[in-house]
């Protein structure tokens, strides 16, 4: 291999190490990437509040908290979330969630997080 072939490697290494070491999201990912791992519908917040005064949703459970199992990246993490979110939906009987906060928690010395994640169940038409 040429030089330059192994420095090119070299690099796309370490950029493949660093960026699975993130710990974290931001909101602008969360929000953008969670609705895709879910079979139940994400609702914003805003969007609830409209939605339960026109009757075609109602709240089932407010107040979920869910500790999703660590995965080996931080999108892992949301998939393992967006399992527990799919899971308690269907447990409440609803078809559909609202994120009211979620927060990476580290939970080692070596810096490993664990994602929890605050949402309501809801029922929509």
């Amino acid at each position: 291999m040429k030089k330059s072939g192994l420095v090119s490697c070299l690099i796309i290494g370490v950029f493949l190490f660093l960026t699975s070491c993130a710990t974290s999201m931001s909101p602008v990912q969360v929000n953008n990437t969670l609705p895709t791992l879910t079979k139940s519908k994400f609702i914003s917040q805003a969007q609830a509040e409209e939605l339960v005064k026109t009757n075609k949703c109602k709240y089932l459970t407010k107040g979920r908290n869910y500790v999703a199992p660590i995965g080996f990246t931080v999108k892992d993490d949301l998939k393992n979330g967006a399992k527990g979110i799919d899971e308690w939906v269907e447990l409440d009987g609803g078809n559909a969630y609202v994120l009211t906060s979620y927060k990476w928690i580290t939970v080692n010395d070596d810096g490993a997080t664990q994602l929890h994640i605050d949402f309501d169940t809801m029922l929509c038409e």
